[in-house]
């Protein structure tokens, strides 16, 4: 009965993963503020390397989607498609160096000095509160980079520094990577797929930095929790990066500001009362 109730709070952080790892309001966040009121019975250790680790169901949904436009050597294709599809790839590369250099570099601080309910909310509220400002400053302005052919290496790569912001819990990485994108004159469609493009290896790389640092030896309870939560983070991701990519065709992002805002007003005023 005690490993039913476990697969259900893996099942259910598996949702609620596989919904926040793709809209711009922070995975980590939600994963940290769900596991206050739906507390894994694990040790530190084990949580610590599942909400990183879980991601992976969800990654795997990106390579799904988009795998025939990411695969390079699809013979579909033309020998100029192929090119482009590299091209694409080396332009991930150079958006994700800043943060896979600094992530590396600095976890175990990161994780010791923010991860808490105090930053999440913070952090939730500030680049709520940016989303609406951009947006607004944008309204009529037309984009620059609306194929990836228009995005320059020199783009793709001050993008990665905004991705550096998402080290820090609460800020969400697909937030600040499509912030970043657009301040830069990248259309939300570009801005979007360059996030979940950009989080296949980050967050391989991070998963196997956790595991690395967990040491891949698991019981079996251990083993099941963290399969279901990946599966059922892997079935909602697909469902959920349809939704957004078909949302920002007619909307922008200020819907997901004014819930950040709204979501990180009430962290703190439960925590405080609390």
């Amino acid at each position: 009965m005690t490993l039913f109730f476990e697969i259900l709070k893996a099942i259910f952080l598996g949702i609620v993963e596989g919904i926040t790892e793709w809209l711009p309001i922070s995975s980590t966040g939600h994963m940290i503020l769900v596991d206050e009121f739906i507390e894994l019975n694990a040790s530190a250790e084990f949580k610590e390397m599942f909400f990183v680790v879980i991601q992976l169901g969800a990654i795997l949904a990106v390579v799904l989607l988009y795998f025939n436009k990411l695969n390079p050597f699809a013979p579909s294709k033309s020998k100029q498609e192929k090119l482009d599809t590299m091209s694409i790839w080396y332009k991930v590369v150079v958006g994700v160096l800043p943060a896979a250099v600094l992530g590396l570099l600095f976890d175990d601080w990161l994780d010791e000095h923010f991860y808490n309910y105090q930053t999440v909310a913070i952090t939730l509220i500030l680049y709520g509160v940016l989303f609406i400002v951009i947006e607004n400053s944008n309204k009529g302005k037309e984009t620059k980079i609306n194929e990836f052919s228009d995005l320059s290496y020199k783009t793709a790569f001050l993008i990665g520094m905004f991705q550096v912001l998402s080290l820090i819990p609460g800020t969400s990485r697909s937030g600040a990577t499509i912030l970043g994108a657009i301040i830069l004159g990248s259309s939300r469609y570009i801005a979007a797929e360059y996030s979940f493009f950009m989080s296949i290896p980050i967050m391989f790389g991070a998963s196997a930095l956790k595991l690395v640092k967990f040491g891949f030896v698991f019981t079996d309870t251990e083993i099941i929790i963290l399969l279901s939560g990946m599966i059922v983070a892997f079935l909602v991701s697909v469902v959920a990066i349809k939704f957004l990519m078909g949302y920002i065709k007619k909307n922008d992002f200020k819907a997901f500001g004014w819930y950040r805002i709204i979501l990180g007003a009430l962290v703190l005023g439960y925590f405080l009362i609390n």
